[in-house]
């Protein structure tokens, strides 16, 4: 429905956008007046500087001969509450085919200038011969879908077990929840 022609409401004038020109002008000048003033982004504080620990730059306790070993996957946080953060990683033999069990190692930057960083704790050794699925670090707790083997003969490529794992930090190490294996990976 249209409105009937000739209502005065419906056609600005000049003299409403003179109004509204001295109104955006009148909060622009408060806007000027009242901000900020000196500040600059030097007087902030700023949290303190930590780099994470680079995955990279670590010697794992694998034996991977001259192949060496590789990130898979990787995830930063301050597990201990010490304002430092430390790295996770899900770490594992390099293969051109087939798939090499996983660890899971949390990181921690080395001691002393320039020291490389420094395996802290083990979470899954590869010796238990699984692999990590679905990887995540949340706060203090690092999760992971842990995917393992029945029996020797199931074939590397298809693990047929599955656990949902939790490791939190509590008192000074990791404590480590899980739920059932359930089959079906």
């Amino acid at each position: 429905m249209q409105p009937p022609a000739g209502l005065p409401h419906t056609h600005p004038r000049p003299v409403h956008w003179l109004l509204t020109a001295l109104g955006l002008a009148a909060v622009l000048t408060g806007a000027a007046l009242l901000g900020p003033g000196d500040a600059t982004a030097e007087d902030a504080p700023s949290p303190p500087f930590a780099v994470a620990p680079d995955p990279t730059a670590v010697r794992y306790p694998l034996d991977c001969g001259p192949v060496g070993t590789e990130v898979a996957d990787r995830a930063v946080a301050d597990l201990d509450g010490d304002e430092r953060p430390e790295t996770v990683a899900v770490v594992h033999c390099r293969a051109g085919a087939g798939t090499p069990p996983d660890g899971v190692y949390v990181l921690a930057a080395g001691k002393g200038t320039g020291a490389p960083p420094r395996v802290v704790a083990t979470l899954v050794d590869p010796a238990r011969h699984l692999n990590v699925g679905r990887f995540r670090v949340t706060g203090d707790t690092v999760s992971a879908t842990l995917l393992g083997y029945s029996a020797r003969t199931v074939p590397r490529c298809c693990p047929d077990l599955r656990r949902p794992v939790e490791w939190r930090w509590r008192d000074g190490q990791f404590e480590t929840s899980t739920r059932p294996v359930t089959g079906r990976a």
